[in-house]
């Protein structure tokens, strides 16, 4: 997960020294890192966080983002990583650094968390599209090692059987767990003689998912394995992502049930726009940003403040555009908006008046933002 521009929010790093670094595929690698006493509590961290490596590529100091795939009772720090080209700055982390190296690691951070009940009989489902397994595997690992009565279903999209990272240790833990763990993998461009199993993860192959895979239910006659689904969890590219949510939202998911994390920037809504705004123009907008204050105007509210901002080539943060990573953090200090459906902000931080740009859609002709957070 690539920071496409840095984030406002001031991060902590800390030199970790390089413990084991590991091909997994041709095109993916993970990284263990040594955390030393003394800072075992700055590196505390919940299933599905990740952490930000800054390192030198090509002349430059990178600031990218990769999901920590240990559990917490594990006590270890690894994270898995796509090699993107020669050219990316990933290319450079794999090739340059060996054991024994040290790299700067920032404090674990994120919100694809879940809360553990390990109390309750829940049914948690994962999709999961190459290296988008990463946050999945850290989750999956934890639930079987605290919740003894959640049943987990792994469905997990690559293009070959040659380009499926994690696979050895994923199979591993089927084999600890076959009473209550199930995976199955599909591939879009290798023939493995079963057709079900080929082609992308999407809407139609939910639907085969749901009739032919989660079907009864042995806890209960009467229903299926899909009616008894608690939490989603998805991984992946951003279209990956849009089908997945969409599909198992019309399968009778709730939305607050899904959750999602995104690999790569995406433009496009998860979820459709159900809502229409009245029409406001000639919109006045003072923001604050890296300590300086810049004023400009929008001609309408048609486009949504973080894109019209991009337009305007200001430097605002962001990266998925879509009201999941958090980049375009900001608070509203002055005005309207309506904030849009995300994944990112709590209930109580947007009643403090914080919004993410990208989800915001301005509803009076003047406002003030900062997204100077600290």
């Amino acid at each position: 997960m690539e920071n496409l521009l840095s984030k406002t929010k001031q991060q902590k790093f800390h030199l970790l020294k390089l413990t084991k670094k590991q091909q997994l595929t041709k095109n993916t690698f993970s990284m263990e890192f040594d955390v030393p006493e003394n800072l075992l509590p700055n590196f505390r961290f919940e299933a599905g966080q990740y952490v930000t490596l800054q390192y030198p590529s090509k002349g430059e100091v990178f600031q990218n983002d990769f999901s920590i795939t240990a559990a917490p009772y594990e006590k270890k720090l690894t994270l898995g990583i796509k090699i993107n080209s020669p050219k990316s700055s990933t290319y450079d982390l794999f090739h340059d650094f060996q054991r024994g190296d040290s790299v700067e690691v920032s404090e674990p951070k994120g919100r694809f968390v879940l809360r553990s009940k390990p109390h309750e009989f829940r049914t948690i489902v994962g999709f999961a599209g190459g290296i988008g397994i990463t946050p999945l595997l850290s989750h999956f690992k934890n639930i079987l090692h605290n919740e003894p009565r959640t049943r987990l279903f792994l469905f997990y999209g690559n293009k070959t059987v040659a380009d499926v990272p994690f696979k050895q240790e994923i199979d591993a833990l089927v084999s600890l767990h076959q009473d209550r763990f199930a995976v199955h993998y599909f591939y879009s461009r290798e023939k493995v003689g079963n057709a079900f199993l080929e082609g992308r993860l999407d809407e139609h192959k939910l639907n085969l998912i749901i009739n032919q895979l989660m079907t009864i239910d042995e806890t209960d006659e009467e229903a299926t394995l899909w009616d008894a689904v608690d939490e989603v969890l998805i991984c992946g590219k951003g279209e990956m992502i849009k089908a997945l949510a969409n599909a198992c939202y019309h399968n009778g998911i709730p939305k607050k049930n899904i959750h999602f994390e995104l690999f790569e920037e995406f433009n496009d809504d998860i979820y459709p726009q159900e809502k229409e705004f009245p029409l406001v123009e000639n919109i006045e907008v003072d923001f604050k940003i890296f300590n300086k204050k810049y004023t400009t105007s929008l001609k309408d509210n048609k486009v949504r403040l973080l894109q019209q901002l991009l337009i305007q080539k200001f430097p605002v943060p962001y990266s998925c555009k879509s009201g999941i990573c958090g980049s375009c953090e900001c608070v509203l200090e002055e005005g309207e908006v309506e904030l849009l459906e995300n994944e990112y902000l709590t209930e109580k931080e947007e009643q403090s008046g914080k919004i993410l740009a990208c989800m915001s859609v301005v509803l009076s002709k003047k406002i003030k933002v900062n997204f100077d957070l600290d």
